[in-house]
Parts: structure tokens; C-alpha cells; sequence
């Protein structure tokens, strides 16, 4: 049996910024490895088997955070939902770096992290695994020849529709208002209903919502944060 290319597919968001401290790249040298569900890396896995997500989670229902940035709600959710685990992906380095540490400090168990890009969680996900997923202030990607790089595309909400089990929720947090556009547009094209029923339901957060550091910087800086949530049908 011939293995498998990977397949090409552009990226355009950053992997690595400033210089790592000290701590951050020994968090990545001792933690990371213990945290990756190795059968994203495609050097591990060509063939490309599905991860075993009950096994990995010890029968826990589990979630996904997409793009989880320096790890404040997903280390937030772990802690206050010792009965779930979470997978997080983000291929932002230094974000990931942070997040190891938040997951020392906090001494969560029920995580997993894959320092890339979640294409390729996609692949490896078995269909209607995962309970609830979290989209929270995406890159916005403003000027209009770069939307559909946006996450909220067909290349990327059909698999998550695939790997959402029936009557997930499904979370998106942004100060965009064209992203809330294209938010309400796109995403009801793939399998999913919005629940706002009052406005409310989209300016008010969530009960259990912790901010993370980009929402602080759009209250700073006068944008408003929208609050959507969709469940998938």
C-alpha cells in the first residue's frame, strides 16, 4: 500500500514570534510532547488512523478549541470541567509556549495540545466525536480579498461539522462585525442553527466565559465582542 502524501494547503498566520524565554521553550521541551495526540504528526501517522478519542480521554466527553491563543479559556474550561478534556490546537508557537505554562499552574490533566494547524486534527478526528467546540476571535483577516481565508469556509466548517456529534454547540467569539457577517451567513449553510433568540443571546457573554487577552485588547480599544452560538444539526 503506497503511503499517503500530505497534502498541500496554504497557511497564512504566523508561527513564531518574538523569542522565547527561558521557561517557555523548557515548558515546550518537557510538556509538549506528553500533551500532542501523536497521531496528528503526519511523519507518525501517514495512514492517516483516527485517533482513539474515548481512549484518549478516558471515556470524558471532549471538546475542541480552535486557535486557543495564550490558553486562558481553554485552561479556564479544563479547570472548571474536570469531566471533559479538551484538544486544543493553535500553531502560533509562542501561544503554545504559554499555554504550558497555564496547564503547570493550573495542574489540569484533561488536555491535549497540537501546536498546528487544526486541518489537520480534521483528518484524524473519527466522525461525531467531539461535544462542544470553541472558535474565539479568530484572525479577522479584514480586507475583503482575504475572507475566505477566514476560518468560517467551507474548507473548514464542513469537517467540523463532520466531527461534531449531533446537537453540539458550537461557540465563535469576535469584535469583527464583518466577521460576524460572514459568521451568520456561512456557518447555517453547513449543518448548524444559530440560537440567539434576543440580542442578548449574541452581546451578553456566556456564563462560564473567560476573557482571554484579545478580548481585553478589543474593549481597550473600543470594539464591541459578539458572542455567537450555533448547534449543529
Amino acid at each position: 500500500m503506497s503511503t499517503p502524501q500530505r497534502p498541500h494547503r496554504n497557511f497564512y498566520g504566523r508561527l513564531k514570534g518574538h523569542n522565547l524565554k527561558a521557561s517557555q521553550q523548557g515548558y515546550l521541551d518537557a510538556d509538549l510532547g506528553a500533551l500532542s495526540p501523536g497521531a496528528v504528526d503526519w511523519e507518525a501517522n501517514p495512514q492517516r488512523e483516527m485517533l482513539d478519542v474515548e481512549a484518549m480521554f478516558e471515556g470524558k466527553p471532549a471538546w475542541l478549541e480552535i486557535g486557543f491563543g495564550g490558553g486562558e479559556h481553554m485552561v479556564h474550561q479544563a479547570t472548571t470541567n474536570r469531566g471533559v478534556g479538551i484538544i486544543g490546537c493553535e500553531p502560533y508557537i509562542n501561544g503554545v509556549a504559554m499555554l504550558l505554562g497555564k496547564i503547570r499552574r493550573a495542574g489540569v490533566g484533561n488536555v491535549k495540545v497540537h501546536p498546528g494547524d487544526v486541518r489537520d486534527m480534521f483528518e484524524v478526528l473519527p466522525a461525531q466525536s467531539i461535544s462542544k467546540a470553541f472558535l474565539l476571535y479568530p484572525d479577522p483577516w479584514p480586507k475583503t480579498r482575504h475572507h475566505r481565508r477566514r476560518f468560517v469556509t467551507q474548507e473548514h466548517l464542513v469537517p467540523l461539522h463532520r466531527v461534531l456529534k449531533p446537537g453540539a454547540i458550537f461557540r465563535v467569539a469576535t469584535d469583527i462585525e464583518d466577521y460576524v457577517r460572514q459568521t451568520l451567513e456561512e456557518v447555517p449553510r453547513f449543518g448548524f442553527e444559530w440560537l440567539a433568540e434576543r440580542p442578548d443571546d449574541w452581546r451578553v457573554p456566556w456564563e462560564d466565559w473567560h476573557a482571554t487577552r484579545y478580548e481585553q485588547k478589543a474593549l481597550r480599544e473600543g470594539r464591541v465582542p459578539h458572542y455567537l452560538t450555533f448547534r449543529r444539526v
